[in-house]
């Protein structure tokens, strides 16, 4: 196994979206770690404070490729990975080893028309938060003194389908903006392959964030990070899902909050079916009983994100294809 370093450059980044046109940035093997470096606010750097303008992230804001702007969102991607061997059907790994922010400033953006109450928060506003990397807090209010405990996860982690130019906004079976903040450092997330490769693309640094994320922001932050990437050529699926030390997550994305509920219930029952080989009763049944269903974000329109936290603890020994899988 190697372990590379992905520096983020006009060369290895990409803004707005997805797309399997991208020439990777990186090619590797299943296993190969990454140590891997995420800039955001590309958008808002004009307005930014100096520290938070490193020159590199400034050489990027100036002087990124017109080819490398490959979709309508804001955020700014480091990737994608190529996995060597990675086919439509089969299911990469990503083990997410460590997560922390690279600057000691991070921002927070009401949008005009987003966010859970625009009716309400009609203006644009921009704040930029100072963090507190040795106490690891954010120093949120002076006055009251308001301090937020810090933490960091990748919003995004991604791969390409087969749509050109998918804007980096809304989430879906690709994993993307999934904004769940419990892929902290210790845990991994399975998403399916579309594409030769994979194509995995890592960004949108969160240094905190509460689950709804309802002003469309939380805080955003340049983000380093330890990745390592497994391919899994055994078994398929159909939508992404997540491990923790405690619990596996079952995602799911939708047009409302309503329909990914209704989804997130119907992945857990086929989740259940697959890996535990209950009966889809027992497992609808097990939903209700021992399974939180929580919202990730209610704001990357058109998809809402919504995930069942299934308590390993309750689990039987899992198998998939006759095989023991393993967990953390």
């Amino acid at each position: 196994m190697t372990r590379y370093h992905l520096k983020a450059t006009c060369e290895t980044v990409h803004l707005g979206g997805f797309s399997p046109k991208l020439k990777p940035a990186l090619i590797i093997d299943s296993g190969d770690r990454i140590d891997i470096e995420t800039y955001s606010g590309y958008y808002v750097a004009d307005k930014a404070p100096p520290e938070f303008l490193t020159p590199e992230f400034q050489d990027i804001c100036h002087n990124l490729p017109d080819d490398r702007k490959v979709g309508p969102g804001p955020h700014l991607l480091t990737g994608p990975i190529s996995v060597n061997n990675a086919e439509p059907g089969n299911v990469l790994e990503i083990r997410i080893e460590d997560v922390y922010p690279s600057l000691p400033v991070g921002f927070n953006a009401i949008r005009a028309g987003w966010g859970v109450l625009p009716e309400y928060f009609s203006e644009p506003k921009l704040r930029f938060i100072p963090l507190d990397l040795e106490r690891q807090v954010a120093e949120f209010l002076t006055e009251p003194k308001i301090q937020i405990p810090l933490h960091p996860f990748f919003g995004i982690i991604g791969i390409a389908d087969s749509e050109i130019n998918r804007s980096s906004i809304p989430p879906g079976r690709y994993g993307g903006n999934l904004d769940d903040r419990e892929l902290q450092a210790g845990t991994r997330l399975f998403l399916p392959v579309f594409v030769r490769g994979g194509l995995v693309s890592i960004g949108d640094g969160h240094s905190a964030q509460g689950d709804g994320e309802v002003d469309v922001t939380a805080i955003e932050t340049s983000m380093n990070g330890t990745v390592q990437i497994i391919l899994h050529q055994d078994f398929s699926l159909i939508f992404p899902f997540a491990e923790t030390p405690n619990h596996v997550i079952i995602m799911a994305c939708d047009r409302t909050l309503d329909e990914a509920l209704n989804l997130a219930v119907k992945q857990t029952i086929k989740w259940l079916n697959i890996f535990a080989g209950l009966t889809e009763e027992d497992a609808y049944v097990l939903s209700s009983i021992a399974v939180n269903y929580r919202i990730a974000q209610a704001v990357n329109k058109p998809h809402f994100g919504v995930h069942g936290m299934l308590p390993k603890s309750i689990l039987p020994e899992l198998k998939i294809n006759g095989r023991k899988f393993d967990l953390l």
